[in-house]
Parts: structure tokens; sequence; C-alpha cells
């Protein structure tokens, strides 16, 4: 949730640029295992007010979707309906076709975290949690997921000839959220435990802003942070990828 103004001044720039063509910026930090209970006790998180999910992403075994800069998910929630996604990233907002950018459904976003950032293009949908649930056991297609509107988006940025339903599904991902407004900062956080089947775990904390005020909303998340003594200075990690290659290892020795 900071670095943003210490880029260098050319870097700055594109990422100004990517924000003035973006609908939002979603503001990331990892939080290393040895500051998750400070943390935790900071921000004044109950466990209990947590949403459990899982998460699955559709590839190829050698990841070639991922290598086109293609993401695709489904999403089971507790008490709530599923969702899909087909992620396009890097994009440069104003290279995406107008008709796309009217949709109700898409939405392009500025993830930005310490030491990084990226522009992505998600088209959404929605899937019962049974039907996520036949997909990834096999008895539904994948195709049958996503809209017409998501294949379409998927068939213009796959790579050449690779169908939805030729993916194999990665995971799941058993994922808690919660959402918490910390005494003392005015705008919600959300918190994300992944659980990766080694054992391992990713936490990230996450507040959103519209792009004019992405700058002072990490300025004002930094300090904030920072007086409740959260460790900012802990190696980054991004919770698709470390998913996607610990699945993708798993497929390919299987």
């Amino acid at each position: 949730m900071s670095g943003l103004a210490s880029m260098p001044g050319e870097e700055l720039q594109r990422l100004l640029d990517l924000m003035k063509g973006s609908d939002s910026v979603e503001l990331k930090l990892t939080i290393p295992e040895t500051a998750r209970a400070k943390t935790s006790a900071a921000l004044g998180v109950d466990p209990l007010d947590a949403q459990m999910r899982q998460v699955f992403f559709f590839d190829t075994p050698d990841l070639a979707l991922n290598g086109a800069g293609v993401v695709v998910r489904a999403r089971r929630r507790q008490g709530e309906d599923g969702d899909t996604v087909i992620k396009l990233r890097p994009v440069v907002p104003e290279d995406l076709p107008a008709d796309l950018r009217r949709s109700p459904d898409f939405n392009v976003e500025v993830d930005a975290m310490p030491g990084g950032y990226v522009c992505s293009a998600s088209l959404k949908g929605v899937a019962s949690n049974q039907q996520i649930r036949e997909t990834a056991g096999g008895s539904r297609p994948i195709r049958k997921l996503f809209s017409k509107q998501q294949r379409a988006f998927f068939a213009e940025h796959a790579p050449e000839g690779l169908e939805l339903d030729a993916l194999s599904v990665l995971g799941p991902i058993p994922v808690f959220k919660l959402k918490v407004r910390p005494e003392g900062f005015a705008r919600k956080v959300v918190g994300e435990l992944w659980l990766y089947p080694d054992a391992s775990q990713i936490v990230e904390l996450s507040t959103k802003a519209a792009p004019g005020e992405a700058f002072q909303v990490a300025v004002e998340a930094r300090a904030f942070l920072e007086s409740r003594g959260v460790d900012l200075s802990a190696e980054q990690q991004t919770k698709t990828k470390t998913a996607l290659e610990f699945f993708s290892e798993t497929a390919r020795a299987g």
C-alpha cells in the first residue's frame, strides 16, 4: 500500500497514465508470517467474520494462458453465488475496445504494491457454487461456466487453437476473506488468507481507491499501518502466480 511516490520519474509517469485510463486502483500489501498476529490485532480483525471461498484456475499444465497474459478463474463463495472472470494483463486502457469499456461486467484496474504495479482488464460473470463444483469435478464443460461475452473475450486473447474445454483445473485454493474498517482509518480494508497445498500461506491486505485519489490513499494507508507497527518492508508475493506455479508443477508431474 505504499511506495508509489518513490518511483523514478519515468516509471511514475507510466503509472499515472495507466491510472488515468483505469476504472479503479487497488493498493495491496502482503504481510509476513512473523507480523500477522500483530497486524490482526492492530486492525481489530475478528476471524469469525471471514467468508470462506474456493478459488479454481483453468490453464494448461505448462501455463500457456498465463504466458499469454490471460487468467481464467472461478470462485465459490460461502453464503452467496460464485463468480467467474476472464482477465487480461498487462493492458493499456486506451487500447481496449469501447464496447467492452461500456459493459457493466468489464473493469480496468491498476494493482499496486510496494515495488511494482500492473494494469489488468477483467470481464466478470456469475456461476452457482454447484456449477463450479461440477466443472471442477469434470462433469460439466468448462466453457459452460462462462458467458458468451466472456468466451469471445477468451478466444480473442488466448493462444491460437486453445479452447476453454481443453484447459486443466488448477485448484482449489481455500481462501478466507474479511472486510474491516479499522479505527483511525477512514477506508475499508480487505484481508485475504490463501492456504496452499504445501501448507504455505499468503496474507494480503488491500484497499481500493478511485484513480484520482490513489496516491493520497496510499500515503494515508502507509501512515496508518506504520503507526500501528505493521511491517511494510517484507518481500511481496502475488496470490495468483503462486497458485498457478504450484498447480502447474503438480499437473506436469501427474
